[in-house]
């Protein structure tokens, strides 16, 4: 496995940890990517997957209800969905970047290189259930089928999003390029 080209652009990142001291200023981030080996615990791609999720899930929940509420077809309530989850997801990563004193171009680009992949499984997965689920995409608001599968759709899609995480994060992809901004 070649590293030459993620090492080259981790040696800045690892002088910055120096410069914050031994423990590279990062307590409570023990169990983040080992950028020189490529390490990554399951516990970190699970909390990368956390954020991605809560940001895809509001805005996934707001686009379903918004189009039920509008009763609109199935497919424009869903483009919708995937489009607000989208959003949302980077948003929460764009904020996090851009409270780092990244400017409004560069967190852009972080958001994208760290979201996309995880956003785009999550919505495979969950908006796959829901279309699998029969009678999920006709259920009212009201109707619990329409809560237990959008809800039991992002709980199968953090379970298949996660191991893509791990291997994302431990190449120094993903959420790894947030990882500078903490």
């Amino acid at each position: 496995m070649d590293h030459t080209s993620h090492d080259a652009g981790a040696t800045d990142d690892r002088a910055a940890h120096r410069a914050h001291g031994p423990s590279g200023g990062h307590s409570g981030h023990s169990d983040h990517v080992d950028h020189r080996h490529g390490g990554v615990t399951w516990s970190t791609a699970a909390k990368a997957t956390l954020h991605c999720l809560i940001g895809c899930a509001i805005g996934e929940i707001l686009g379903m209800v918004i189009g039920t509420a509008l009763t609109w077809g199935n497919v424009p309530t869903m483009v919708l969905a995937i489009t607000l989850a989208f959003l949302f997801g980077y948003s929460f990563t764009m904020f996090a970047v851009l409270r780092a004193g990244v400017d409004f171009r560069s967190a852009v680009k972080v958001a994208l290189a760290a979201d996309t992949v995880s956003i785009a499984v999550m919505e495979f997965v969950d908006n796959g259930i829901i279309a699998l689920v029969p009678g999920a995409m006709d259920a009212h608001l009201t109707d619990a089928l329409f809560w237990s599968s959008l809800l039991g759709g992002f709980v199968v899609a953090f379970v298949v999003t996660t191991p893509v995480n791990k291997w994302l994060i431990g190449r120094g992809k993903g959420h790894a390029v947030v990882h500078a901004y903490h």
